[in-house]
């Protein structure tokens, strides 16, 4: 998926801005949405040039982009599940003994010593990025791997697939020039690849009925039942508990 890749390979600062600037317009890099730049929006009965809409578009769909990224499975982020709501606490702004209190922990000096580690792990991460980024350099050989869209609910090693692998797995599961399966696969990373190019008939602003869902498809699979259930529990799709309603995970 686009999003996907422009996600995983935006310079530090554009994650952080939670979007990315291109030629022609703003690209928000937690959902994919477009502003295009020299244009005007509304919003609240109020008009704003393109990046401006774009950072509001950010908070009022995400809340931030802190919030978008602490949410992320924690595959994809390394957290600990403590880790992750101490961090949701430090930014929030609470002191040591505010969070000693609210976690139950015995002093603020354990409180302490979890920014100690936290701290630790953001040197540490620093360090690899720099080799990684060095290590491009020189390292020709490296496979160009497809990235986790950031809504997975489980990344693992059937991630590890390249591209070129990638264009293989559809060219044999998917009737030539079409979006129409052969066969749907057993195999796990052979389903990711064939679930990723389905997701792709979907639109991310849209609400779908199941039926709505069931029409996309049965265009694509006899069985549109079990893409449905693969598309929802491999993160692509999500839906209401009662049914009523699906829409392309953000």
């Amino acid at each position: 998926m686009v999003i996907s890749d422009r996600f995983w390979e935006a310079p530090l600062e554009d994650l952080k801005n939670g979007y990315l600037e291109e030629k022609e317009q703003y690209v928000c890099l937690l959902c994919g949405n477009e502003v295009e730049k020299g244009m005007i929006y509304p919003r609240d009965n109020k008009l704003y040039e393109a990046e401006k809409f774009m950072n509001l578009h950010i908070q009022h769909e995400h809340g931030s982009v802190f919030t978008y990224l602490i949410g992320l499975n924690k595959k994809l982020t390394g957290l600990t599940d403590h880790q992750n709501r101490l961090l949701r606490l430090f930014y929030e702004g609470k002191s040591d003994t505010e969070i000693k209190q609210e976690m139950e922990v015995g002093s603020t000096s354990t409180i302490r010593n979890h920014r100690f580690v936290l701290k630790e792990k953001e040197r540490q991460a620093k360090m690899l990025l720099t080799l990684m980024e060095l290590l491009k350099e020189k390292d020709e050989h490296a496979p160009s791997l497809i990235a986790p869209h950031q809504t997975a609910t489980m990344v693992d090693d059937r991630y590890n697939v390249t591209k070129q692998e990638q264009e293989k797995m559809l060219k044999k599961y998917f009737i030539e020039d079409s979006r129409t399966l052969k066969t749907f696969p057993a195999k796990e990373k052979q389903k990711l690849v064939v679930l990723r190019e389905i997701s792709t008939l979907f639109h991310a602003k849209e609400t779908y009925s199941e039926k709505d869902v069931n029409e996309v498809l049965k265009s694509v699979y006899h069985d549109f039942v079990t893409l449905r259930r693969y598309m929802i529990e491999y993160g692509f799709l999500d839906r209401k508990s009662d049914g009523s309603s699906y829409w392309l995970k953000k």
